[in-house]
Order: C-alpha cells, then structure tokens, then sequence
C-alpha cells in the first residue's frame, strides 16, 4: 500500500512538473516578435552571463553593443539587435558634431554588415537653440550622406524617438511627428525611426494609434515601465500586452527590446516581461 502511494505522489509531481514545465514554455520568446534586450540596463551581470539569460528566455539577441561584444554573441547564437554609434547628446541635427557622428555611423554600418546584422542607432542630438524646422534640415543633409552606405550594406538606421521632459532635455527628436516627417524627406527604407515606447508615453501617449496609423516608419521598439522606467509590472501606467499586439498585427517583422532599468531580481523581471509581449 505504502508503494502504491508513493508510485501515485510521484506521477502527481510529475504531472505537476511537468505543468510547470510547459507554462515557463509559453512564457519564453518567441510568438510574432522577436524580442531582445539592452545591455546598459543589465549593467551588473555580465555579458556572458546577460547572453545565457537570453538564450533560455528566448530572446534572439541584446541591444546596444559594440563590435567588441560581437564574438560573445555568436558564441551564443544571438546577434546585435541595434548595435551603438555616435554620442546621443552630440548628434546629426548640430553642424558642429555632424561629421564626427557621420564617420561613427558609417564605421558602426561597416562593423555590422561585416557581423551579418542589420540594425545600427544613430540620434539627431540636443537642439542647442537651433529651431525645429532647421534641424530637420540639417538631419536629412547629414542622412543623405550617409544613408547610401547603409543602402549599400543592407543595413538599416534608426533614429531613436526620445522624450525631453524627463530624461533628455532638449532632444531634438522628441515626437513621432518630427521623426516621420524626417523619414519622408529622407525617402530611404534604410532609414527608420526607433519608437521607444516609454518615452513616446511621456511625449504623447496614444500610442497604440500611432502604431497602427505609422508603423511603416518605425524600424525597432524599445519597452520600460512609466514612470521610472522600470520593470513591465502593475506600479507603471503601461499596459503592454495589447501594445505589443498591435505591433504584431502590423506585420512588423525587426526587433522588440526590452529596456528597463529593474528594481527587483533581474532574470525574474526580464523573465516577466518576455512573458507579456510575447504574441
């Protein structure tokens, strides 16, 4: 009798285990986008070990490196889903830092074409008193010059949509409607924005419209909790399961990153958020 029961608790722990088993399954990557995550908000774990969290999440790559980081990468099956360029404060829209920023970009488009990837982040810098309409300008005379090159190499540019009410005072691209209008004078699909979630939330909100009506202009999504931006949790304002679907129902097919800063445990909180944008 004893024997029996002790059979009959086993196959229930096993049926349990294997319950478990099969959620943490559903909770990975994986789904419609292919979700990544930022190095710079991991700082404390190494890349070594960000790369085997990322692998068993089932995350495709990590945001934000350097060439250097590239052979830890392919070590592990990922790859550089926006790899870093220029200084975001010193960007294209100042003539004074446009030439340093354009030979960054171009090594960045050359280093990431040879690694096989496809995404490099450039910014249109503070405004520094220069006026909207002529920054723009100034942004697509520096694009155009560099944008052939990233055509040439089958790699996209992305300039990231910051907010300059909390984070970035005086970022000149702080709006999705300056960024689009960039995007059409500079007529390139090599040219995207990077439409970073929380920080179009603290700009403007309405995002799920946005999406739907201007997802031909956005190239990558970053994802943080507001405010804070924090972890993807019930303490922040976003609700990002019906966000992420609506990226997914615009066919997009490029890189979701998840770009938190966390306050708890780490794995747990990347884990959490995998978890809510996967469609």
């Amino acid at each position: 009798m004893a024997t029996t029961a002790a059979v009959g608790a086993a196959a229930v722990a096993q049926r349990a285990s294997a319950q478990a088993q099969s959620i943490a399954e559903a909770d990975r990557g994986g789904g419609r986008l292919q979700q990544s995550v930022c190095r710079w908000c991991f700082g404390k774990q190494s890349l070594e070990e960000l790369c085997g969290w990322a692998k068993d999440l089932g995350l495709v790559g990590i945001d934000l490196l350097t060439p250097s980081d590239f052979p830890t990468l392919k070590q592990h099956g990922l790859v550089c889903t926006m790899v870093s360029s220029h200084p975001l404060t010193d960007g294209l829209c100042d003539p004074k830092h446009q030439r340093s920023s354009i030979e960054q970009i171009a090594a960045a488009i050359e280093a990431t074409a040879d690694a096989g990837f496809q995404n490099v982040i450039c910014f249109s810098g503070n405004a520094r008193g220069i006026d909207r309409n002529t920054g723009i300008k100034n942004c697509v005379t520096a694009l155009k010059e560099v944008v052939p090159l990233a055509e040439k190499k089958n790699v996209t540019l992305n300039m990231e949509l910051l907010n300059s009410r909390v984070d970035h005072p005086d970022y000149m691209c702080d709006r999705s409607e300056w960024g689009i209008e960039l995007c059409k004078q500079v007529a390139s699909d090599r040219f995207k924005l990077l439409f970073d979630i929380y920080h179009m939330q603290i700009m403007e909100g309405d995002l799920i419209r946005t999406i739907q009506n201007h997802h031909q202009y956005f190239g990558h999504y970053h994802t943080a909790g507001n405010p804070g931006r924090h972890e993807l949790d019930e303490r922040q304002e976003l609700y990002y399961p019906p966000i992420a679907s609506a990226i997914a129902d615009t066919g997009f097919s490029g890189y979701f990153a998840h770009e938190f800063i966390p306050t708890g445990e780490p794995r747990a909180g990347l884990a959490a958020a995998v978890a809510q944008c996967r469609v």
